[in-house]
């Protein structure tokens, strides 16, 4: 069976930037995703589809293709106040080079790193980490199957269900452990690499795409 739109992929990679392996998944724990529901990116689906198990694939996305270029307008500074919980800052987040999940204006969550903290401010860079790079995908086709109607409905695990957040708080899934104050403290699949594993593997805001 060959890849198409509605049809669930496993597949493993390596994520090869700068000289370095910054992301993989192995034939143990792949990347499983729904092909054509924009879970990774455009560009990695499009380079894989048709092809069929057993498979193996290479291939460069330019910056425009994967995570575009670093945009300045996204280093940003936010008051103190947006990383209190229940009436009290979250000081134990606040620390430069920490990477918090922040929540949007469109209720997605959104990586950002601090940079500097400051008396009333904060400045964060909600720029993806592959902001600028140029990625190196490797890898093989592990198997191909006609979604079923209720992964179609629900997401194949059950992201289209489970929303975040709840009054500031909640669970996001492939993001971490909920939001702090409209932000959160994430890990695992967040700003995964191959999209929506963001820097994980293929569920939140990885580098495949969903990785968006």
């Amino acid at each position: 069976m060959k890849i198409g739109n509605n049809m669930v992929v496993e597949l493993c990679y390596e994520l090869e930037v700068d000289g370095e392996i910054v992301d993989r998944t192995t034939k143990e724990k792949p990347l499983d995703y729904i092909h054509g529901t924009r879970t990774l990116l455009e560009k990695f689906e499009e380079n894989i589809a048709g092809l069929e198990p057993g498979s193996r694939f290479g291939f460069t996305l330019t910056p425009a293709e994967g995570y575009g270029e670093i945009d300045p307008d996204r280093i940003i500074d936010l008051p103190k106040e947006a990383f209190e919980v229940n009436g009290t800052i979250q000081e134990n987040l606040l620390v430069p080079g920490t990477t918090v999940p922040m929540l949007n204006g469109k209720g997605g969550i959104v990586p950002g790193k601090i940079l500097e903290v400051h008396e009333k401010t904060v400045k964060m860079d909600l720029n993806s980490p592959m902001a600028g790079k140029t990625l190196n995908f490797s890898g093989e086709i592990i198997s191909v199957r006609e979604a079923t109607e209720k992964e179609l409905k629900e997401g194949l695990h059950g992201e289209y269900v489970h929303s975040c957040c709840c009054g500031g708080h909640g669970d996001g899934h492939g993001h971490g452990d909920g939001c702090c104050g409209g932000h959160g403290e994430g890990h695992g699949h967040g700003d995964g690499c191959c999209g929506g594993h963001g820097e994980g593997h293929g569920h939140g805001d990885g580098c495949c795409g969903g990785h968006k």
